[in-house]
């Protein structure tokens, strides 16, 4: 109501282009049918570690490569969530981070796991030993470089 207790149709003008008009560009420009597929250098994380079953040899390497990335800078999401393997996958592509590094038992017996681009959606092992400096130097060439080169 007016001061004088007549209506009246508010107007208002939002003319910024805050976080929120940001972030809703930059999913508009970059998804899929099965999702996000965040940019390296705006990701809220660089990658995702995805244990097939969070239990055993395969959690303790899953936490390590979680604290060896997290020490050298990377953005990481770590999924202990007791779900089958297809609902991680799926969310995984939902959520749309860069990079998925899934560790299963099997890929462990051969000493390796897998990495996973989400863009080209391209699948490859990696030696287990190899993981961390093949992650750090990737996201080095996509333009994330790591805080802590050491």
């Amino acid at each position: 109501l007016e001061e004088n207790g007549g209506e009246a149709v508010p107007v208002m003008g939002c003319y910024g282009i805050g976080i929120e008009r940001t972030v809703a560009a930059v999913i508009e420009q970059n998804h899929d049918p099965d999702g996000i597929v965040w940019p390296v250098n705006v990701a809220p994380f660089q990658v995702y570690l995805l244990p097939v079953k969070f239990q055993g040899r395969v959690a303790e390497v899953a936490v390590r490569l979680h604290d060896r990335l997290s020490e050298r800078g990377i953005e990481v999401l770590l999924d202990d969530r007791e779900l089958r393997t297809g609902v991680k996958f799926k969310d995984a592509d939902l959520i749309g981070i860069p990079f998925r590094v899934t560790i299963g038992d099997r890929g462990l017996e051969s000493g390796a796991v897998e990495l996973y681009d989400r863009r080209s959606r391209e699948k490859r092992p990696l030696a287990l030993e190899e993981a961390v400096e093949h992650i750090v130097q990737l996201l080095a060439e996509k333009g994330q470089p790591a805080e802590n080169q050491a």
